[in-house]
Formats: C-alpha cells, sequence, structure tokens
C-alpha cells in the first residue's frame, strides 16, 4: 500500500466512515445548526436532503452522538413493507419489547414510553434514513405520530433523511399532509473549489501526512471538477490517485496522474468503493422541493443564537441556505 511511501499513519480517504476524519464544510455545519436548533425547539417533522456520497448519515451519526445525554433516540434505516413491521422495528430500536402484532399494543407500549420519558425531562428522537425508499403507507404512518402528544407538546420528534427523491416524493400531491407538518427542511450542497482542497488537506493531515503539499494546484482543481464537489467521490479519486503515484513511485500528484486515473475509471459509476471498484461518475439530479416554502434570515439567526447560548462549538448559519418553513 502506498501509506509508508507518503508517510502516513492511517487511510485518509477510506470507504468507510471514520469518526477522526469528520469534516464539515459549510453547508453541512448550517445543516447540523438547523437540525439542533429544530430537536431542541420542538419544531415537530424535520428533513435532510443530500445526494449520495455527501455525508448525510455521518452527519446523522453525528447529530445523535451529540443528543445522546439528552434524548432517547431510535435510528432507522432500511425499508420497511408495511406499518406493523415499521412500528415494531421502531419501538425495538427505542428498547421496548413489543410481544404482540396487533397495532393497538404496539402503540400502547410506545405511548407509555414516551409519557415515561416525558416525565423524566427527555427528548424522544427519531431519525429515519433513507426515507425515500418508504412507501406512502408508511410515511403515512410516520405522520400520524405526530399525534403523540400532550397538551403544548409533541412527544416526539421526528427527522426525515434521504436522497432527492425524498424532496420529490414530499412535493407530490399525496403527500400534502405529511409535507404540510414539516417546520425545517436542510440540505447539503456540494463542495466548493477551496472546501474540495481544505477536505483532502484535512483527511491528510489526520492521516499524519506532514509534507509538502502532496497535490498540485492543478491535481486538486482538477479533483474538485470531476468529483462534482461530492466528498465519496473526492475520496475515490484521491484513492486512485495515491494508488497511481505510489506504484510510479511519484512523491507529488499532479494533473497527468489525476487525467491518467480519471481516464482508468469508469466514470458513469464515480462514487463506490474504490477497493472494489474503480468505476464512476454520478449523475443523480437534484430532486423537485419547489413547492416547500423557504424562509431564511430571521430563523436562521435563532439557529445561531441558540446554538451560542446552548454551547455547541464548530457550527454556524450561513443565511440564504438553510430552507425552513414555518
Amino acid at each position: 500500500m502506498f501509506l509508508d511511501h507518503f508517510g502516513l499513519r492511517g487511510q485518509p480517504f477510506g470507504v468507510t466512515s471514520d469518526p477522526q476524519f469528520l469534516y464539515f464544510g459549510p453547508s453541512h455545519q448550517e445543516a447540523l445548526a438547523s437540525l439542533f436548533y429544530g430537536i431542541q425547539t420542538q419544531r415537530g417533522f424535520i428533513a435532510l436532503i443530500a445526494k449520495p456520497g455527501m455525508g448525510k448519515t455521518t452527519l446523522l451519526f453525528h447529530l445523535l452522538e451529540h443528543l445522546r445525554s439528552s434524548a432517547r433516540t431510535a435510528f432507522l434505516f432500511q425499508a420497511h413493507s408495511d406499518s406493523r413491521e415499521f412500528l415494531r422495528s421502531l419501538v425495538a430500536d427505542l428498547g421496548v419489547n413489543v410481544e404482540q402484532d396487533d397495532l393497538r399494543g404496539i402503540h400502547r407500549k410506545l405511548n407509555d414510553l414516551l409519557i415515561q420519558e416525558l416525565r423524566a425531562g427527555r427528548r424522544v428522537v427519531i431519525v429515519i434514513d433513507e426515507a425515500q425508499n418508504l412507501d406512502d403507507s408508511v410515511l403515512e404512518t410516520v405522520r400520524m405520530l405526530s399525534n403523540f402528544e400532550v397538551p403544548g407538546t409533541k412527544l416526539m420528534q421526528i427527522l426525515l433523511a434521504g436522497q432527492p427523491q425524498l424532496a420529490d416524493k414530499l412535493a407530490s400531491k399525496n403527500m400534502v399532509q405529511l409535507r404540510q407538518r414539516i417546520s425545517i427542511l436542510c440540505s447539503l450542497a456540494p463542495f466548493s473549489a477551496p472546501e474540495t482542497a481544505d477536505y483532502i488537506g484535512h483527511r491528510l493531515r489526520v492521516a499524519g501526512y506532514r509534507g509538502k503539499p502532496l497535490f498540485t494546484a492543478g491535481a486538486l482543481a482538477l479533483i474538485h471538477s470531476r468529483s462534482e464537489g461530492i466528498p465519496r467521490n473526492v475520496n475515490n479519486l484521491c484513492f486512485h490517485a495515491l494508488t497511481l503515484a505510489f506504484a510510479n513511485g511519484q512523491k507529488t500528484i499532479d494533473t497527468s496522474t489525476l487525467n491518467e486515473v480519471s481516464e482508468d475509471l469508469a466514470m458513469e459509476m464515480l462514487g463506490s468503493s474504490p477497493a472494489n471498484q474503480t468505476s464512476a461518475r454520478l449523475q443523480s439530479k437534484p430532486g423537485d422541493a419547489a413547492d416547500l416554502t423557504q424562509i431564511t434570515a430571521e430563523q436562521n439567526g435563532e439557529a445561531s443564537e441558540w446554538l451560542e447560548e446552548e454551547g455547541v462549538s464548530g457550527t454556524q448559519v450561513i443565511s440564504g441556505r438553510v430552507k425552513l418553513r414555518l
């Protein structure tokens, strides 16, 4: 491998998520701030939309880690065939043993848990990842969960996260009632060129690199252009560039290396595992959520102020990007 060749302690561009390499660009910081704000101020339903490879699930895990001491959480990521299966998975992830298969029994157990957590002063936060894969009937069940409440208080906060198809689904006519309950809608934007370079530098530093710039300015520009600023694509290009440079005995990665890597990759599939797939270029189209009302400046300010009061560091809200709905 190329680790010793470049003086690296670890793999800087691995395929699996590693918390020590955590890097959030402005869009990620902004989304995280808004999700924190929505949960802590009990806004009800919130949503996060991102293309594949943008670090959505990593962001969700980071959010859940920060909520661990103050909330009871459930993280669901598998598609469920029907409402009963979904509810059973939900209560199981919340740590409730449900022997009954009937929905009434599941609802009763869930309600008991919610009241118990309310009395203990803890929030209940449900995170549903890859929600675009849920059947409409299951999404309707998710909507009905918001009916668990006491006067003035929702008993759970629900975060729907998914790919752009989720935005399309929420914008459809048969999702009007669910869409109307979503109070905050966040999205993750690809890295800009400077952010791509900063991301690469960050991962190299964490991996132990201390030499002169490993990628030339031209190589960094090519990586940004050909990755479209999507973190997973950046990782794949960098992994293959390091591998090729090692094979050629190079200590610096320039545009010729990147061009050769690009030619070797099947660009239509960029984004899969660098260890198993030398392919790829994602061509996913952004979802059309134009029907969802967008509000920015005032509530962005509220989120920033709340984060400062709560002592949440490393985040900022940039006016004009967060999409909020009253």
